[in-house]
């Protein structure tokens, strides 16, 4: 069979089958994943394909630069106190997580921090693409998107500092890289916006696409993973949307839901090509399923008891604001697979992370008895938000309250 029919078939597998699946409550990435350990099992080496590799960096590249033009600074403000709150407590529960493993689980510092991380973080743009599908309310899906975009860029700086935090020298090089990205991304989106766009009508998604992908690849030379970069230059350009409003325009956000819902599922299957045999055990089985038992529920529990003492919210709405948090799927496959490279953790504590990963993720689906998926176009069939149904952040789940248009048009609880 010629390897142009291959990549035909592995592409329909990978975009149709999935999707047939979830009929079923099953989320289409952990489809991709197994589909992606089978291919593992039965080629073994031969399933690590350069063409499939690439297709998957740009999957989880396009996913975090989308998730970085979702961010809106306005609506965040409108939360500040509960999300600073929010990323305290957070930041508490990070720093026990990886004490513990630190000292009781033989790790070094650093690959145990990678661990709470892993274990700890919500992948926000698997969460932010799947909140329509959840059935949540308005409010409920406004504070699920904002503690995971919170969450997220707690963790992202967690890594960067956890990554290169074993040499200070090189430490000291790296952010002073990151800073000077950060500081010429908006120059170079200004840069094309003024000297190519006039010339080339529509090439606003192009260069988008293209400066994305360079930042990805310059934070992964610096060793710190495609997804630090990406999200960056997504959040640049949603910053210069008062500038540059093409850039972050309705018609681009809408190309790049295409472009990742595309390649995304090539991510998943890539991962799964890289799961050692040594990680499928039954000893992984059962250390993932005692992981999974202790801290979801912990992870569950702190969000729940937040939200009832804080705001005073009923036990069903903070009850669902806590199981939409809970999916890990990218953020652990991601960290997972940099503590097996950098720090070498053993195939059974991989195939537990797994397996923690796959459980937290199918969480949602049979509670909501909706499938999760990270599918960026599934936020396209979202109804517009009426603010006669946005419940105010302190008041009880059946009270009403009005709200106010955010600056992405949007409408969110008034604190």
């Amino acid at each position: 069979m010629s390897r142009e029919v291959i990549y035909l078939l592995l592409i329909f597998a990978l975009l149709v089958i999935p999707r047939a699946l979830q009929r079923f409550s099953i989320p289409a990435p952990l489809t991709c994943l197994v589909f992606g350990i089978a291919a593992m099992l039965w080629l073994g080496d031969g399933s690590h394909d350069p063409v499939v590799n690439l297709l998957a960096t740009l999957g989880i590249s396009s996913l975090f630069l989308f998730a970085g033009l979702e961010v809106d600074i306005a609506d965040l403000r409108k939360g500040m106190w509960p999300l600073l709150t929010h990323l305290l407590i957070r930041s508490a529960t990070l720093a026990g997580m990886a004490w513990l493993a630190w000292h009781y689980a033989g790790l070094q510092w650093q690959a145990a921090a990678l661990l709470a991380l892993a274990l700890l973080t919500p992948s926000t743009g698997f969460i932010m693409d799947s909140l329509s599908q959840l059935g949540l309310d308005d409010a409920e899906r406004f504070w699920v998107s904002s503690k995971a975009i919170a969450g997220e860029l707690l963790a992202l700086a967690a890594l960067f500092v956890v990554l290169q935090a074993g040499d200070p020298v090189h430490m000291a090089l790296s952010s002073f890289a990151l800073l000077a990205m950060m500081v010429g991304l908006p120059l170079l989106f200004v840069g094309l916006g003024r000297w190519v766009a006039p010339h080339a009508p529509g090439s606003e998604f192009s260069l988008l696409v293209m400066v994305g992908m360079l930042a990805a690849y310059i934070t992964y030379g610096l060793g710190v993973y495609y997804l630090v970069g990406a999200f960056i230059a997504g959040l640049v350009a949603r910053l210069l949307q008062q500038r540059m409003p093409l850039l972050a325009s309705h018609e681009n956000l809408h190309a790049l839901r295409l472009f990742a819902s595309f390649f995304v599922p090539f991510y998943f299957f890539n991962a799964g090509t890289k799961v050692p045999a040594e990680a499928l055990s039954f000893e992984a089985l059962g250390l993932g399923l005692l992981i999974t038992l202790v801290v979801l529920p912990l992870r569950i529990a702190v969000i729940w008891l937040q939200r009832r003492l804080m705001f005073g919210e009923s036990f069903r709405t903070s009850l669902r604001v806590a199981l939409a948090l809970s999916p890990t799927l990218i953020f652990t496959l991601v960290l997972a697979a940099i503590m097996r490279e950098r720090f070498a953790i053993s195939p059974v504590l991989f195939g537990a992370l797994l397996l923690y990963a796959a459980l937290t993720t199918l969480l949602p689906s049979l509670v909501f008895r909706r499938p999760m998926d990270v599918d960026p176009l599934s936020n396209e069939a979202t109804p517009p938000i009426d603010p006669e149904v946005v419940r105010d952040e302190g008041a009880a789940a059946e009270d009403p309250a009005p709200a106010s248009p955010s600056a992405s048009g949007s409408y969110v609880p008034q604190r």
